[in-house]
């Protein structure tokens, strides 16, 4: 499925351990939903199907695009579908309490491949990686050209786990301005030199997106909004991608005392699923259930 845009067609992102979410949420007729990262609204529109008539979803997005492209998607459902341009760390201060929660923490294909992100470097545009272009804070330009060394040096290492982090730091202040995602790609590659399997450049992108948009301080406020919204029996489902997102899921989920975990292990895509989906294969779910009362 794909939406048509000024004559080019663009295909829907496709929704991550969908049949898991689903049973693992427990979606059913007349129950009450919530897509902290409703995205291009693939798993909001399977909780849609399986919660009718009467059931409801809510998504709420940072992208702007995103949402806009989810609001046509989804208006044959009307009032069932609400959507909400913001965090979903500020589920907090909705009254509704929720059958179920889902947080899929990963970028859309759409977000990676398409224009005007930033996020990656296939393609030489403006270093932003901001999820909402009006969002008044600063662009990885802004961090890549005003910060000092050692600030470069400790988001690359918290946030990117970059083991050439100075080198790569030490080469970016060396080689300043750099405007754009190429330009960048191409400065940390000659300083980490070369690595088997991913790009040099792919722990930078990341660590820069997660700085630029504070991920994890997002992730930690939210994962205490999404429990603080689930009614009793209520279930929480986190889709994590890399370990520093699933260290914090796993160690709140531990220390949370009204909600005990649903599965000891961890869900992966199945091998069908990524065969199908190859960006699914680092994807982890965890699973947590609200406590009675």
């Amino acid at each position: 499925m794909a939406d048509q845009a000024e004559g080019v067609i663009v295909p829907f992102h496709l929704p991550v351990l969908l049949t898991e979410v689903l049973g693992q949420l427990g979606v059913r007729p007349g129950g009450v939903y919530v897509d902290g990262t409703v995205g291009d609204g693939g798993h909001a529109l399977a909780f849609l199907r399986a919660s009718a008539p009467l059931g409801s979803v809510c998504g709420i997005d940072l992208d702007p695009r995103s949402l806009v492209r989810t609001e046509q998607r989804l208006a044959p459902f009307g009032v069932q579908f609400t959507p909400i341009l913001g965090s979903y760390a500020e589920m907090l201060g909705s009254e509704a309490r929720a059958d179920g929660v889902l947080l899929d923490l990963g970028i859309s294909s759409r977000q990676v491949d398409g224009s005007g992100f930033g996020f990656s470097f296939q393609q030489d545009e403006p270093l932003d990686m901001r999820f909402n272009p009006e969002a008044d804070i600063p662009t990885a330009a802004d961090i890549v050209n005003t910060w000092s060394r050692e600030g470069l040096v400790a988001v690359l290492r918290e946030y990117g786990e970059e083991p050439r982090a100075g080198a790569i730091a030490s080469a970016i202040v060396r080689q300043r301005p750099i405007s754009s995602t190429v330009q960048l790609a191409s400065v940390v590659a000659g300083a980490a030199g070369r690595q088997s399997g991913t790009h040099p450049a792919t722990r930078t992108f990341q660590a820069l997106r997660i700085a630029v948009n504070d991920e994890l301080n997002t992730l930690t406020t939210g994962l205490q909004a999404a429990v603080d919204l689930l009614a009793p029996s209520g279930r929480l489902a986190v889709i994590s991608y890399h370990s520093l997102e699933d260290r914090r899921v796993k160690t709140f989920l531990a220390r949370e005392p009204r909600v005990s975990l649903v599965n000891r292990r961890i869900i992966r895509p199945s091998a069908g699923e990524i065969a199908e989906n190859p960006r699914s294969r680092s994807a982890r779910m965890r699973v947590a259930q609200r406590l009675a009362e």
